[in-house]
């Protein structure tokens, strides 16, 4: 069975900063696309932060850009969500995802994680 299990969300003050973790197991992941999504509530899900297989080429939604870093270890086939500056906007379900392309419909979806910030 394949899973993705996500962990580090919770609850944190504007400006502060919180750290994602992602842990795959039942198939290899070193060879795929990792990434984080999050659903704001009202809103559509959407993309925020997604890395290649190697780690060597990330992106990142435009409303991120500086202040989240994502990164991967794939010996231990997790990814990272380093989330700094937070903003009351990032508020959401964030999501692990695995296997996509520029498409970004991904194969592979975690549980989710709560993320709130207060202002």
């Amino acid at each position: 069975q394949v899973r993705l299990v996500e962990s580090g969300g919770g609850l944190v003050q504007a400006g502060g900063s919180l750290r994602l973790s992602c842990v795959g197991s039942g198939r290899t992941f070193d060879g795929d696309a990792m990434g984080w999504f999050r659903q704001a509530p009202g809103k559509e899900r959407e993309f925020v932060a997604g890395s290649n297989w190697s780690g060597t080429s990330t992106s990142y939604v435009d409303s991120v850009k500086g202040r989240f870093t994502i990164s991967r270890d794939n010996h231990n086939s997790a990814v990272y969500l380093q989330m700094n500056s937070l903003k009351p906007e990032d508020t959401a379900i964030y999501y692990c995802v695995a296997d996509f392309d520029k498409s970004l419909i991904p194969s592979w979806w975690g549980q989710g994680t709560q993320v709130t910030v207060s202002s």
